[in-house]
């Protein structure tokens, strides 16, 4: 039996917001570089109580089940969505200040005749106040908020997605600073040879449409099993 997880969105903005993420990907500004931005926090350091067995031809790899903490870290990460490289920075914190400093690499990253566009969710520290007095003197920056529930949408998620399947879950790490280390070789190495993700389909409007339509049955396949619940 299969089940996977899903969560509709009660944004009022919600088709706005999806048109104009969609419009991003299929359709980017010119001049321009789209870039899918989040943080990936609370990243555990953990190390094996003995070595691990390497995979083998006839043999799986083993760890032992049990762990030693060695502290966390957090990532921040701008997914260009365009060459599919990334602008990373690891930090000790998530908060208003190390979004601030991520932001200033993203700046000092890409050249300054090239507006930005990101995507991002609605996590508060990207609404600090803070945040936006550096918007107000960097107009180059535009920020574009994925709907509430719609972690789908920002593509850096799928990144992550394939960051934890090949380092985080996979390895042991000795250190709070190994493990950093350890995730910015990857990406380092990633961005030697990137390759974006592509929406397949062939106008933005209608890929918006498609998916609204889905949510939509959705909403009404819900509605239906609420009135059948007596109360």
């Amino acid at each position: 039996q299969r089940t996977d997880t899903f969560k509709l969105s009660n944004d009022p903005q919600f088709s706005k917001k999806l048109v104009d993420i969609v419009g991003l990907y299929l359709n980017p500004p010119e001049k321009a570089v789209v870039l899918c931005v989040n943080e990936k926090s609370s990243i555990q350091a953990l190390d094996r109580t003995q070595p691990s067995l390497p995979l083998k031809p006839g043999r799986a790899g083993t760890m032992t089940h049990d762990y030693k903490r060695h502290g966390t870290s957090a990532l921040f990460a701008a997914l260009d969505t365009a060459t599919g490289k990334v602008i990373a920075q690891t930090t000790k914190r998530h908060r208003n200040q190390e979004f601030l400093s991520f932001l200033r690499r993203i700046d000092h990253s890409v050249p300054k005749e090239l507006g930005v566009h990101i995507v991002l969710d609605n996590y508060a520290t990207h609404k600090h106040s803070n945040i936006k007095a550096w918007l107000d003197k960097h107009p180059r920056f535009h920020f574009h908020f994925t709907p509430t529930s719609s972690s789908w949408l920002n593509q850096v998620e799928r990144f992550f997605g394939i960051l934890t399947d090949k380092i985080i879950r996979n390895q042991t790490f000795h250190s709070a600073a190994d493990l950093e280390e350890k995730i910015m070789d990857w990406i380092t190495r990633h961005n030697t040879n990137p390759t974006p993700f592509t929406w397949v389909k062939v106008t933005w409007v209608k890929d918006a449409e498609t998916i609204l339509a889905k949510i939509n049955r959705a909403r009404t396949t819900l509605d239906t099993i609420t009135d059948r619940i007596p109360n």
